[in-house]
């Protein structure tokens, strides 16, 4: 009985030091941020660890948050928010997150989640993106690649 109670106790200390360490990172969607620059996430790369939580904030009205097919780590299932409703993912495995407002998907507002040693080489081979959200995905790629 002594042995199960400090497995239990063991799991529900490694559980709480999980929460305390992660973080909450808000993404706000936006028309147009400071520079002027027109439906964008803002930030648009995220850096984030294993176990935090990402929420997109929809700032202004008409934005969604959803992921991009083709752009997620393996084993991770696509998520879709609702329009004009705030969404929530805990980045659970390492690697590149694709992440897209469908309705402004051609506008370039797509947003990219870096969570751990990340490669990205080859991570835009085989995905269809409009011309401003590829350019804006790959200023994010070589953003990434320079830290």
């Amino acid at each position: 009985m002594r042995k199960f109670f400090l497995i239990i106790t063991t799991i529900i200390f490694t559980f709480t030091l999980n929460s305390v360490f992660a973080a909450e990172i808000e993404v706000k969607m936006l028309n147009k941020d400071a520079d002027g620059n027109k439906m964008i996430f803002e930030p648009m790369l995220i850096i984030a660890e294993k176990g935090d939580t990402v929420t997109f904030l929809p700032t202004e009205k008409g934005h969604m948050a959803a992921s991009i097919k083709g752009m997620l780590p393996k084993g991770i299932k696509k998520f879709k928010g609702k329009i004009n409703k705030p969404v929530s993912i805990v980045v659970s495995e390492d690697g590149l997150y694709g992440v897209k407002c469908t309705p402004h998907l051609a506008n370039g507002m797509v947003a990219l989640i870096a969570v751990g040693d990340v490669n990205s080489d080859g991570f835009l081979d085989g995905v269809k993106l409009p011309k401003k959200s590829k350019a804006r995905m790959e200023e994010m790629l070589a953003q990434l690649a320079a830290q």
